[in-house]
């Protein structure tokens, strides 16, 4: 077998060319875009409207899981800028849960896309993530259609230390909010944003 065959045989049944990906560019129009956010939107707004006490913000410790995953109200957490990371003083330390956001003009209400929880929440943002890449075509493909995004993350750093629990109130919250980025709920909503990226 010579090498132009062997080359040939490796790359058989794939699509050498740049046709599909332009297909899922050119298909993200403004009006799929605005659809898109108006379902997770539909979804999250009751949850945003829900009334909160000022007994929200309280201690984790004093409550059960549940009424803290309800209670937890993220428009009362201080929004950043995604770059936070970079500021020369930390704003949070320690264990948190982070929530990434998006304020879009057209709509009444902001866009719950992220939920994740970290052990040290000046670091966790800095290296590689998932939620990132996808912030990056999100971002990408609403200005393409030319629609503006307002990002935000905030931290919740009244959690539990211990890494278990913590986690299971990150689940907790994931399955309350639905964020569209998480890994558990993206079939749900179709991300558009996902498709072309694997973890």
């Amino acid at each position: 077998m010579n090498g132009n065959q062997m080359q040939g045989e490796l790359f058989s049944g794939v699509d050498l060319s740049c046709e599909n990906q332009l297909k899922k560019e050119l298909s993200l129009t403004k009006e799929i875009l605005e659809n898109w956010q108006k379902k997770v939107q539909t979804y999250q707004s009751k949850l945003f409207k829900e009334k909160y006490t000022d007994q929200a913000q309280g201690s984790f410790f004093k409550r059960d899981l549940r009424s803290s995953v309800k209670s937890l109200n993220p428009l009362k957490l201080t929004p950043l800028p995604l770059n936070f990371w970079r500021w020369p003083i930390s704003t949070h330390q320690g264990p948190a849960i982070y929530i990434v956001m998006d304020k879009p003009i057209n709509l009444e209400s902001h866009l719950l896309l992220y939920i994740g929880e970290t052990l040290a929440a000046d670091k966790r943002w800095k290296g590689e993530h998932d939620c990132k890449n996808y912030l990056m075509a999100y971002e990408e493909a609403f200005k393409k259609a030319g629609l503006a995004t307002q990002l935000s993350i905030r931290f919740w750093i009244d959690v539990p230390k211990d890494t278990k629990p913590r986690r299971k109130l990150e689940q907790e919250l994931i399955q309350h909010w639905l964020p569209p980025f998480n890994k558990e709920t993206r079939n749900r909503w179709s991300t558009p944003f996902t498709t072309q990226t694997h973890y």
